[in-house]
């Protein structure tokens, strides 16, 4: 028994002994010989990474993405849907979603090292993207933010606590365009009018001919306040406006402002990034904000705001409007930490850069191309229509209005809503219409607009699909006004 006994505690102690040497081993393993092993490859990647700390030229490959590829990038995209909207919410590509995804999981993985630990850092990557494409002078002029509406409320808040403390007085104003995003003007309502501002509404008289009727009556309403000894502290101007959408001279808009003592400037680019050419330094805005999810191919939730050094330190302060405990450490800190929450789609700026690199021409391909291909389907349309396009083609993006024909009978903006889910519903088509209201004097003119965006994976098919819908429509004698009745004399049948 006792032989037995010791041979058995012999055996224990050898295994034990055994598991320590593994335990030593895979530590070893573990801290050791990963980095020995990958100390040519992390040597390399340290030259290169200090070689191109200076920005460069998107690298192109030799071989660009095939429309077999780019298809594939988007076939999650509802089957059988003309998709014209791009506007309105964006595109994301799936590789995009795909990196969306692993950050998300890496996330959930380890949320304390996650957060504490490398959130920031990655954050500043793409802030530093963003700063290269835009080229602003310095990266803590960018702030992450979610929406226009969140960069507005930013801007806006800080003339309410103006007004507050007394270095604005009441009455003083803000300039804006008829034609301003409803969301941004309810900010302006919120902050800047209840704190005891005044409002300059400059019409918009769309459709246009140029860019000088836009010049005009901006140059006209600022000449008259001025004269009337009124003080215009905040200009809000559209890059590419909405609904109806022109591209606007922005850069003739803010010298103006500049001319005529306009104390800050504020671009409301929703449309811009990805679709235009956008450079802060030439551009000369206090305040430019910009999705990254309608032309950028970012998922949403993720914008920016760009806050001119001169505008960032002078004695406006500026603040994100949810406080958390990166209160008073400059805007960009505040942004980047506004609570626990997902912050993976302000990580992926890299992933949708290696997409973007892979069409010729990178970026200014893609915004050549989406610009081409939208005027030559408005000016199809137009002519099949036997209407006009509601602006020249260069004073548009991504995006065109084209006249819709005069017997669709449409008299309102609750006519216009309605239209677009009536197309999609019915024929598959998803577009954004517009009622412009005739003006003084006018009979007979256009009053429907269709607003068709272009993005990479669209079709020649998508476009003729909405021409033979209007057409259907036409040949049936649809107008909105019949849909009116016939919906009214349904809900009467059923006794709603």
């Amino acid at each position: 028994m006792t032989g037995n006994a010791g041979s058995s505690t012999q055996e224990n102690h050898f295994r034990q002994r055994l598991r320590v040497m593994a335990e030593k081993i895979v530590i070893f393993c573990r801290y050791y010989v990963s980095p020995i092993v990958l100390l040519p490859y992390r040597t390399l990647q340290f030259f290169y990474q200090i070689k191109t700390q200076v920005p460069i030229e998107p690298k192109h490959s030799s071989s660009f993405i095939t429309d077999s590829e780019i298809q594939s990038e988007f076939a999650h995209h509802a089957p059988g849907v003309a998709m014209m909207n791009n506007g309105s919410f964006g595109c994301c590509p799936a590789s995009v979603i795909s990196a969306l995804q692993q950050w998300q999981l890496k996330m959930f993985r380890q949320p304390s090292h996650f957060f504490l630990n490398e959130l920031k850092n990655r954050i500043l990557e793409s802030r530093n993207i963003i700063k290269d494409h835009i080229n602003a002078e310095d990266v803590d002029e960018v702030s992450i933010v979610d929406n226009i509406s969140t960069a507005a409320a930013i801007v806006l808040q800080q003339t309410a606590w103006a007004f507050a403390e007394g270095k604005f007085n009441k009455g003083d104003a803000v300039i804006m365009f008829s034609c301003t995003y409803g969301a941004v003007k309810n900010s302006i309502e919120a902050y800047f009018s209840r704190a005891g501002g005044s409002v300059i509404e400059v019409p918009f008289n769309f459709p246009l001919n140029s860019n000088e009727e836009i010049i005009s009556e901006f140059r006209k309403a600022l000449e008259r306040e001025k004269g009337n000894g009124r003080r215009v502290r905040l200009a809000v101007i559209d890059h590419v406006t909405c609904v109806p959408t022109v591209v606007m001279p922005v850069k003739q808009l803010v010298k103006i402002c500049r001319d005529e003592g306009v104390e800050q400037v504020f671009i409301d680019a929703a449309h811009a990034v990805g679709s235009v050419d956008v450079d802060m330094q030439e551009i000369g805005a206090d305040f430019y904000a910009s999705t990254l999810y309608k032309w950028f191919f970012c998922p949403p939730v993720v914008s920016f705001l760009y806050c001119r050094k001169s505008a960032t330190h002078s004695d406006l302060q500026l603040h994100h409007p949810i406080v958390s405990h990166t209160y008073g450490k400059g805007l960009a800190e505040e942004s980047f930490w506004v609570g626990t929450r997902d912050y993976s789609p302000y990580l992926v700026l890299p992933s949708v850069m290696e997409f973007v690199n892979r069409f010729e021409g990178g970026l200014k391909g893609i915004i050549k191309l989406n610009h081409d291909a939208v005027v030559e389907m408005g000016k199809m349309l137009a002519e099949a229509w036997g209407t006009n396009l509601g602006c020249p083609p260069d004073m548009c993006a991504s995006m065109i209005m084209v006249g819709l024909p005069a017997c669709l009978g449409i008299s309102s903006d609750d006519d216009a809503w309605k239209l677009g889910p009536h197309l999609c519903d019915k024929f598959g088509v998803e577009v954004r219409i517009h009622y412009q209201a005739p003006k003084d004097g006018e009979v007979g003119s256009t009053t429907g607009y269709v607003r068709i965006c272009h993005q990479i994976y669209n079709k020649v098919d998508d476009y003729y699909k909405l021409r033979d819908a209007i057409n259907q429509l036409v040949r049936d004698g649809f107008t909105c006004a019949l849909e009116v009745c016939i919906c009214s004399a349904f809900i009467q049948f059923l006794g709603l």
